[in-house]
């Protein structure tokens, strides 16, 4: 019997697909001389394959009413793309490199005016009240897959304007039931550039996936240039 995907993930895979495509072009220079593959038509069609798979193992947290939903559409591609990779021989540090610059590089093709009020409509005190209100509630019940996180008030002489601290992640539990702890710290590394495109520094010292009781997100907005 097939696998079934979700129908809130069936809804966006159009989309979804066609970032994966998107990606797979940006990164086809890369596959070619840092993971030396030859055969880069034979790739990408495996790792489309690897995310019809991915797919159906999306854990759905609550659709459009849960933002973390939005944060599986738009990585847990670069599973797939790491599985292929690995089963290719290449090398975590390459894959880390290869996924991180071309999901920066495809960043980057959002015009710079809507990635930046992005930042700030994410930095706003609208956005930390609604962080602060969901924080209050877990939907650990209903969603065992969702994460789980306090939000983090800047105490004196903190710089950074709020924290997250995740006390369970979503990836975390999708890799350790698939078998992908191995390339989970790949994913966790994209999200520096995810916030730096938006006009948001990032910083982290710790992650659940690294072996710490949770990862310690630290917000502040990026200088002007």
């Amino acid at each position: 019997m097939a696998e079934i995907i979700h129908p809130f993930y069936e809804s966006h895979r159009s989309a979804m697909e066609a970032a994966m495509r998107h990606r797979l072009d940006l990164a086809e220079a890369m596959l070619c001389e840092r993971a030396h593959l030859s055969n880069i038509d034979g790739i990408r069609q495996e790792v489309m394959d690897e995310f019809e798979i991915v797919l159906t193992q999306m854990p759905y947290v609550g659709g459009a009413a849960s933002r973390m939903s939005d944060f599986f559409m738009r990585l847990m591609g670069f599973m797939a793309i790491s599985r292929v990779l690995r089963r290719h021989g290449v090398s975590l540090s390459v894959i880390g490199e290869i996924e991180r610059e071309t999901y920066k590089a495809q960043l980057l093709t959002v015009p710079e005016a809507e990635r930046l009020a992005s930042g700030r409509q994410f930095m706003s005190s609208e956005n930390q009240t609604l962080l602060r209100e969901q924080a209050t509630k877990s939907h650990q019940k209903e969603f065992p897959e969702d994460f789980v996180y306090d939000f983090v008030e800047p105490g004196p002489g903190d710089s950074f304007e709020f924290g997250i601290n995740y006390k369970a992640c979503g990836f975390c539990k999708f890799a350790a039931r698939h078998g992908d702890e191995e390339i989970l710290p790949n994913i966790c590394g994209l999200d520096f550039d995810a916030y730096a495109t938006r006009g948001i520094h990032l910083e982290r010292t710790q992650t659940l996936a690294g072996g710490a009781n949770h990862c310690n997100f630290r917000f502040s907005r990026l200088a002007s240039d």
